[in-house]
């Protein structure tokens, strides 16, 4: 009866996978927004953050989440990079989740067919490796903007002429052909399979197309994370407005313009800081 029941569930690849995918970016969202409370920034500000007692795992929070009060040891450089990953999970895991439900739903028709292909988890896995070592990238510019003094203690650029500079700078890339490209690989599955071969029936196959996949991802939405160092590496309603934008490109048809649009505002914005600081 057990077993019936458990064969019952897992016939239903595509709830199992939605399900995942929503704890998974339930719980990448749960440790940021923890994380944030915890540095007592809940929106841009860390006046009068007490440091003391914020110790995990022998590691001194205030170093890696506080740049400028101190030199940045093997173990600050970890955190940071530990939490750049699991904000790019918790940011990223529901715009993959079109792409992961149409692997599930293929999965389990090839399976029955007798031709089973590569778990969907090996897919997942791949992209996820990509934003790995785009936090890898992301930790290492945080540290270098700290070594700098052009990081504030809320994470926040200190210079309006950087802060202007990046806010172009991202929208300029929003209407470059790259970021055209990158993002209809995103926007159709279909597409993206037909143009890479298709499914795959290795684990180390389906790793691959899901480094492919994450590499487009990449391409399309790098930039955006810079604008992190703009308004607040930990300011969660500006991580959520940069995931939400990132998810309305993909998903919404008209995310092309979305991408034009939200570029040519970024753009506006930024000339206006560099203004302000002249």
């Amino acid at each position: 009866m057990g077993a019936t029941r458990l064969e019952t569930v897992l016939r239903r690849d595509r709830v199992v996978v939605a399900v995942s995918l929503a704890v998974i970016a339930v719980l990448a969202w749960a440790y940021v927004i923890w994380l944030a409370g915890r540095m007592g920034m809940p929106g841009t500000d860390m006046a009068g953050m007490d440091m003391s007692g914020m110790k995990a795992s022998g590691m001194d929070m205030g170093a890696a989440m506080a740049p400028g009060f101190q030199a940045w040891t093997t173990a600050d450089f970890t955190f940071t990079f530990s939490m750049w990953t699991v904000m790019m999970i918790g940011m990223m895991t529901p715009s993959v989740a079109p792409m992961l439900l149409l692997y599930a739903g293929v999965g389990r028709k090839a399976d029955e067919n007798g031709h089973p292909i590569a778990s969907t988890a090996w897919f997942l896995a791949g992209y996820l490796a990509v934003w790995a070592g785009f936090s890898i990238l992301a930790t290492i510019a945080q540290w270098l903007l700290t070594r700098l003094a052009l990081l504030n203690p809320a994470m926040v650029a200190s210079s309006a002429v950087l802060g202007g500079a990046i806010l172009i700078a991202a929208g300029l890339y929003q209407w470059t052909p790259m970021k055209g490209v990158c993002l209809r690989q995103c926007q159709a599955p279909i597409a993206f399979l037909a143009s890479h071969g298709g499914f795959r029936s290795s684990p180390l196959g389906a790793l691959r197309l899901g480094i492919a996949h994450g590499a487009y991802c990449l391409g399309c939405c790098w930039v955006l994370m810079a604008l992190l160092f703009v308004g607040g590496v930990m300011n969660i309603l500006w991580i959520a407005a940069i995931a939400f934008l990132v998810l309305l490109e993909k998903v919404v048809p008209a995310g092309q313009w979305i991408s034009r649009i939200s570029g040519t505002l970024m753009a506006v914005a930024g000339v206006w800081l560099l203004a302000g600081a002249f």
